[in-house]
């Protein structure tokens, strides 16, 4: 048998992590799985809209921060820089689990559009919620991984008590140990990251994280830049707002070549959604709207995952053990 996943490495049957609603993951690589925030607020599970409402208020901090002025550099790193919390093996890597993290690009451009983007955060009147991922929609560069980097951050404590629940109680306890984490919940009194210790699963010197199944999601999440403007014609169409249809079809009249290619439509519609930015919520309540197709596409798409990169990967190394390549003394034709 060879130890690939979370379950080989801490002899837990995958049977109980299913019951768990936990994602078996591979402890070898970065599977390519995110975090959707859409799927904690669209969640029937009150612990998840909780989650998604504290996301939120910490954005509504960063706005006010950002209206008073001029922030520290240190406080700039401190409050929207985040490292990537490679321990629960999701995202993009290229071998083990260490990506790039949430670097000075998110940072500037999360602070640049908070008074603009995010200026009704709490407060708005088309959708039925906030959402943090408006920022992916405007600012290019800012993809999936890094608004699933950035809810990872956020409900962390959330998954180091979901990962220390399954091991206090599934786990042997020569398999566990107790670590000091950085970061784990704002403290909004101090305005500064708090530190919490938690007994968790172990590999070398670090500890493993386990996610619920029913958060994650593979490609995009549900509110996305793709479907912004893929979807343009059709929500523009059903907006209400008469005066804002009227502006966006007489700029798009004026500066959309009869002979434009995909690629230049796209550019000149994501201008048209900048000078306009209400169609942005106009966006995100049509996939509000349609949010109940966001559990089934996310559950579907794990699913594959899953049967990709857990079941064949077990049946593959299984048939190798068979053949005895595990004992093939390694080639010295390329020293």
């Amino acid at each position: 048998m060879v130890n690939i996943h979370f379950s080989d490495f801490f002899q837990v049957d995958p049977n109980t992590l299913e019951r768990y609603g936990a994602f078996n993951i591979s402890v070898i690589n970065d599977l390519p799985l995110f975090i959707d925030p859409f799927l904690l607020f669209n969640s029937t599970k009150p612990e998840y809209r909780q989650l998604h409402d504290s996301m939120i208020t910490y954005l509504r901090f960063l706005r006010d921060k950002s209206d008073e002025g001029i922030i520290q550099p240190g406080l700039l790193e401190s409050w929207y820089r985040f490292p990537e919390v490679r321990q629960n093996w999701f995202g993009y890597s290229l071998v083990g689990n260490k990506g790039s993290g949430l670097g000075i690009k998110f940072a500037r451009a999360m602070r640049e559009n908070l008074a603009i983007v995010f200026s009704n955060f709490g407060a708005e009147q088309i959708t039925l919620g906030s959402h943090l991922e408006k920022l992916c929609l405007i600012e290019k560069g800012v993809g999936r991984d890094n608004i699933s980097d950035f809810t990872t951050n956020l409900i962390k404590y959330f998954l180091l008590d979901y990962t220390q629940t399954f091991a206090l109680n599934y786990i042997e306890s020569n398999l566990c140990k107790k670590f000091t984490i950085r970061r784990v919940r704002f403290n909004y009194d101090t305005q500064t990251w708090m530190t919490g210790a938690y007994t968790l699963p172990y590999l070398g010197d670090d500890f493993v994280l386990l996610t619920p199944k029913d958060i994650l999601t593979k490609d995009d999440g549900w509110i996305n830049r793709k479907d912004l403007y893929g979807d343009f014609e059709t929500i523009l169409n059903s907006v209400s707002n008469e005066q804002l249809r009227a502006q966006l079809n007489n700029y798009l009249l004026q500066t959309l070549p009869k002979d434009a290619t995909p690629k230049v439509k796209q550019d000149i519609i994501l201008r048209a959604i900048r000078k306009y930015p209400e169609y942005i919520e106009h966006f995100i309540r049509y996939k509000e709207d349609c949010g109940d197709k966001a559990q089934d596409i996310s559950k579907q798409r794990v699913a594959e995952t899953q049967r990709l990169f857990v079941k064949q990967v077990d049946d593959f190394a299984n048939r190798l053990t068979t053949t005895g390549f595990y004992s093939i003394r390694a080639s010295t034709i390329f020293s």
